[in-house]
């Protein structure tokens, strides 16, 4: 029961490194297949749509993202 406040501090500073990590999810520009409309949006839109370019940084599918 000593060590107890040692692994919970431990256990919270790794999650607080892994949080610190994380990065937003890239944008992507998608075009359907029915009409040829473009949007961009961050996940697949379903099986009408197929992705058309990215990865972007922001929601407008303008600023290209770096691929890590």
């Amino acid at each position: 029961m000593k060590n107890l406040p040692h692994t919970i501090i431990g256990a919270a500073l790794a999650f607080a490194c892994l949080a610190g990590a994380a990065a937003p999810a890239p944008w992507y520009a998608w075009v359907s297949k029915l009409d040829g409309k473009r949007v961009c949006s961050q996940s697949p839109l379903g099986p009408g749509w197929v992705r058309a370019s990215g990865p972007y940084k922001n929601s407008q599918c303008v600023i290209l993202s770096a691929v890590k």
